[in-house]
């Protein structure tokens, strides 16, 4: 049940939508019992944003989880949201947060797991 939402603001093409979804569908995996099959994710390009007082190419990515999980794994999954979204949007990681947030409840048709 992990949901990422990945908000930049630089253009997000429907090619490099695509190419995120996959790369962080497989990515996901870094996470003890988490695949892409309940994988959630959102993406919003071209919003005004700021980091260090500059509008340089910058993003966000938030990983909500259902559980918890090792600090190593989540470190694992940082570097591999870092690369992937360096490598695909062209932002340096140095420009780049990922933030983590663990729930006890989650919500899914109609009842908590």
């Amino acid at each position: 049940m992990p949901y990422i939402r990945t908000t930049t603001n630089v253009s997000v093409s429907d090619d490099a939508a695509s190419r995120i979804r996959e790369q962080l569908g497989d990515a996901i995996q870094l996470i003890p019992g988490k695949s892409e099959r309940w994988l959630m994710l959102a993406m919003e390009g071209d919003k005004k944003m700021y980091f260090a007082g500059s509008d340089e190419p910058l993003a966000m990515a938030e990983v909500s989880l259902f559980g918890s999980a090792d600090g190593n794994c989540y470190n694992k999954l940082t570097g591999k949201i870092t690369e992937i979204l360096s490598d695909v949007l062209s932002i340096p990681a140095n420009r780049i947060y990922v933030r983590y947030s663990e729930t006890e409840y989650w919500g899914w048709n109609g009842e908590n797991f």
